[in-house]
């Protein structure tokens, strides 16, 4: 068992387990970690296993920057039921015979929903509706519109196809795909939306997120893993991993650490965040270029 009194400072991948909500986590890293300086870089539904990215101490101020990277998923989509969530977890409220549907038609589908596309979330999603979380007025059985929002899809890859029939005597097929994704991309409005394209409706039966920008699930661990050895990516290794990197001498480390604004390099321009590190190695903070100058994003000095 983990016996450390102080709390790490750094990031911890998690290997999300079915059935647990983000927060879950969150409040059993807490535990864990014997601090309430914990968040998470991105929600991962329910329903969903697989990386989920928590910041403890310091790292936390990390955490919005890095719940812009892209993501990557494993997942099974079934074609030939439409559910409420657009998931396995919803009702059933719709089924067509999906046998006929062939791979050419699957993979026109596939391609209309890949690159940069609008798309209409979930309605049992988290976004917020005139301040009001999507799944409470769908809870509520509100009618509501979400509006369509950009996303990018860089990669939806067809690996597998399966007859099946459902427990309700469906004829549906099940595709076996991998999703490479900008941040805010819902998988299961994939699914439902290759489902309707194909006239037959679809939802996500699994889903495994495999990685988070630069953190993959093979450096993720279980919760029953972290419970025995609590294993931390020290804020620093995290930042280098996830960032572009900035070394500055030791004048220009004590310059921002005061609150300096200092003039970057025009290598840095439009380069988004970018993690400065002192002579010694250490992570001082994220900045981004502005007109020249290092606009401070998170000090951690």
């Amino acid at each position: 068992m983990n016996r450390r009194t102080t709390a790490p400072d750094g990031l911890v991948i998690v290997d999300k387990p079915s059935g647990f909500t983000s927060h879950d986590v969150v409040a059993k890293m807490r535990g864990i970690a014997r601090t309430r300086r914990v968040g998470h870089a991105g929600t991962l539904d329910p329903m969903a296993t697989g990386v989920l990215v928590l910041g403890v101490e310091r790292a936390t101020k990390l955490l919005g920057h890095l719940a812009l990277t892209e993501k990557e998923y494993l997942g099974t989509v079934r074609l030939g039921q439409t559910t409420l969530t657009d998931d396995a977890e919803g009702e059933i409220t719709a089924r067509a015979d999906a046998s006929r549907v062939t791979r050419d038609a699957i993979d026109a589908g596939i391609a209309r929903l890949s690159g940069d596309i609008m798309q209409v979330p979930s309605k049992v999603s988290a976004i917020k509706i005139d301040g009001v979380r999507s799944y409470k007025r769908a809870r509520e059985g509100e009618d509501f519109e979400i509006p369509a929002r950009p996303v990018t899809v860089s990669s939806f890859t067809v690996h597998d196809v399966r007859d099946a029939v459902a427990e309700d005597g469906t004829p549906v097929l099940d595709l076996v795909v991998s999703v490479v994704c900008s941040s805010g991309t819902y998988i299961r409005a994939l699914a439902r939306d290759l489902g309707a394209g194909l006239g037959t409706g679809g939802h996500l039966t699994a889903l495994r997120r495999t990685r988070v920008g630069p953190y993959k699930l093979d450096a993720a661990r279980t919760l029953d893993q972290l419970q025995e050895e609590l294993t931390v990516m020290p804020v620093a290794e995290a930042a280098a991993a996830a960032f572009t990197r900035w070394d500055v001498d030791a004048r220009r480390a004590r310059l921002l650490t005061n609150g300096v604004r200092l003039e970057m390099p025009d290598v840095y321009a439009g380069a988004g965040p970018v993690a400065v590190f002192d002579p010694e190695g250490r992570f001082l903070a994220l900045v981004e270029e502005q007109k020249g100058k290092a606009k401070s994003l998170a000090v951690l000095a």
